[in-house]
């Protein structure tokens, strides 16, 4: 049995690899991941990769900010401390919004970057998992998980080069450490 764990396809040209994804697409061969140097229109769509729920998290992380102070604030100016300022009331909620509002913006801003960072392993200090090092700089890669794939790695590799792949590797290892 063979030790290459993944199978990886580097194109010079985001337009190349596009033709890449269609050709291995047609013939059933699933794609484990798709690295890229910049931005490209419409490759979730062409992966079938669903829309993130981070916006799910901001808004709920939002509505404990928003809670956490007013009910702060509530609780300090109404029950424990209540001072009489103006003659207005102790209750006055309209005094309340400004400060209700920034903390909503500073728990969803703190709350959404540490699910990011949680979801997607990016944790400071982590050593960052790269399947190649041009996928960072100039290359755009297709990686194809050997095991997960009933397709002879023969014809992954024509394919690849059909499409207009510059190099095919054959990577024993998930990831590229950087010792």
């Amino acid at each position: 049995m063979s030790s290459t764990k993944f199978i990886l396809g580097l194109f010079e040209d985001p337009d190349e690899m596009m033709d890449g994804i269609t050709a291995l697409q047609q013939n059933s061969v699933p794609i484990y991941d798709v690295y890229t140097p910049m931005p490209i229109h419409g490759i979730e769509a062409k992966l079938g990769i669903k829309d993130s729920r981070l916006g799910y998290a901001a808004f709920m992380f939002g509505c404990l900010g928003g809670t956490v102070i007013f009910s702060i604030i509530y609780f300090a100016m109404v029950h424990d401390w209540p001072m009489n300022i103006g003659g207005k009331p102790a209750f006055a909620v309209p005094d309340f919004i400004p400060i209700t509002f920034e903390w909503t913006v500073l728990y969803t801003a703190l709350g959404t970057t540490a699910t990011f960072f949680f979801a997607t392993h990016l944790f400071p200090g982590r050593t960052p998992r790269v399947m190649d090092y041009r996928a960072t700089n100039d290359r755009f890669v297709i990686a194809i998980d050997v095991k997960k794939n009933n397709t002879p790695h023969e014809d992954i590799t024509n394919l690849l080069k059909e499409a207009g792949a510059v190099e095919v590797k054959h990577n024993d290892r998930k990831y590229v450490s950087y010792e």
